[in-house]
């Protein structure tokens, strides 16, 4: 049976191990601390543990469509692909349209360097070259790429040749219906210094396509989707277009699919 003398030591000498317990973890926080002070963190390699300069490759097929009119059926495309940090990238772009005649139109496709310049937006120039049933046309390219505000996909550019400069806005909205169903509302303009017969364009405002889709993300990097198409050409295009008995104004049903990875 313990006593009350040895009970009150023992509690005594447990009191004792707990507070050098106590003093012991105490200071070794101080030195801890004091150490962390002494000098700046020291990076493997000298780089920071950040994944912003390792390079990926992404692509995008955004349209790959069939549209039906009153004049019968289109094939239309538009995608891009980049590769690079997130910093500086190789940037590629191509559309085209095949029109209900069979021949190859609107042929756009662009080499750009693109550089980030915000946390929202990038800039790229480079250069684009029009290559489709028409005549062939290079031009220079600068402008800028990224997300407005309410996140707007904006695409502004600039373009210059030896028979003037152009431009091109393009911008479009994803609007989540559900976590799968999204409704995409679609814009894109182009502008032209000079008239050029040869490719159907005209100075001031040239040309629009619009539309809105409805796609369903039955896979995250793959999407069926169905909508409406509008393509309609102003001012002198309009002109060379009636001139040639094509549709100044045309309204498309249109479904195809949307695809990245």
């Amino acid at each position: 049976m313990i006593g009350p003398r040895t009970g009150r030591a023992i509690a005594a000498a447990m009191l004792a191990a707990t507070t050098a317990v106590a003093g012991q973890a105490h200071s070794s926080g101080i030195n801890q601390g004091a150490a962390l002070q002494a000098g700046p963190v020291a990076y493997v390699n000298g780089m920071p543990p950040v994944m912003d300069h390792n390079a990926y490759l992404h692509a995008l097929l955004d349209e790959f469509e069939a549209r039906y009119g009153a004049d019968g059926g289109q094939f239309r495309y538009d995608g891009q692909a980049w590769y690079g940090t997130d910093y500086d990238k190789l940037w590629l772009k191509s559309e085209g349209t095949v029109g209900t005649d069979g021949r190859f139109g609107d042929g756009d496709h662009e080499v750009l360097y693109d550089r980030a310049i915000s946390r929202y937006f990038d800039v790229q120039t480079g250069v684009r070259v029009d290559i489709d049933n028409g005549p062939t046309r290079a031009w220079g390219a600068v402008g800028v790429e990224g997300l407005a505000l309410y996140f707007f996909n904006l695409e502004a550019t600039a373009y210059f040749s030896d028979r003037g400069v152009a431009g091109r806005v393009q911008g479009s909205y994803d609007l989540l219906l559900t976590n799968r169903l999204i409704l995409q509302p679609q814009v894109e303009l182009n502008v032209y210094s000079a008239s050029d017969r040869a490719r159907g364009t005209g100075s001031g405002l040239s040309d629009i396509d619009t539309g809105l889709r409805l796609r369903y993300e039955w896979r995250r990097k793959f999407a069926p989707y169905i909508g409406v198409a509008y393509h309609g050409t102003f001012d002198q295009a309009a002109s060379m277009a009636r001139g040639q008995g094509a549709r100044v104004h045309d309204l498309n049903f249109t479904f195809g699919i949307r695809t990245w990875f």
